[in-house]
C-alpha cells in the first residue's frame, strides 16, 4: 500500500506529535523549553509513564504530567517537582491525550518512566 492510499497517508502523517515544556512542574526529568515527542494511541498509559493530558477542570490548558493512577475514566497527574501543584492535587482528573516517547531537544534522548 502506497502512501497514496488515503488511510496510509493518515497514518503517516501524525504518527507524533511535538510539544513545547513550559513550567518547572516536571523538573528534573523535563525542564522549561525542552521540546517532546508524543504518541497519541499506542500501548496503554501505566502509571509512571510522562504524558499529555487535559484536565476536566481546564479544557483549555494542555500539560504534561506523569500518570499515577486511573481514576474516574481518566488519569490522576502529578508534576516531578514537589513544590509544584499544578497538577490533579489542584485540578482533579485529566484525559490523557498521548505519552511521551522522547525529548529531541535540547537533550535527545528517552523519557523513562519512574514507579510511581
Amino acid at each position: 500500500m502506497g502512501a497514496d492510499h488515503p488511510a496510509e497517508a493518515a497514518r503517516l502523517r501524525r504518527p507524533l506529535t511535538a510539544v513545547l515544556v513550559t513550567g518547572p512542574s516536571m523538573a528534573p526529568t523535563l525542564r522549561h523549553g525542552d521540546a517532546v515527542l508524543v504518541r497519541p494511541g499506542g500501548r496503554p498509559i501505566r502509571p509512571g509513564d510522562v504524558v499529555v493530558a487535559v484536565f476536566r477542570t481546564r479544557p483549555e490548558l494542555l500539560v504534561v504530567k506523569r500518570a499515577v493512577r486511573p481514576q474516574d475514566g481518566g488519569w490522576w497527574l502529578r508534576g516531578d517537582n514537589d513544590l509544584i501543584t499544578d497538577d490533579s492535587r489542584a485540578y482533579g482528573v485529566a484525559d490523557v491525550r498521548g505519552r511521551v516517547v522522547a525529548r529531541y531537544w535540547p537533550r535527545p534522548g528517552r523519557v523513562p518512566p519512574r514507579r510511581i
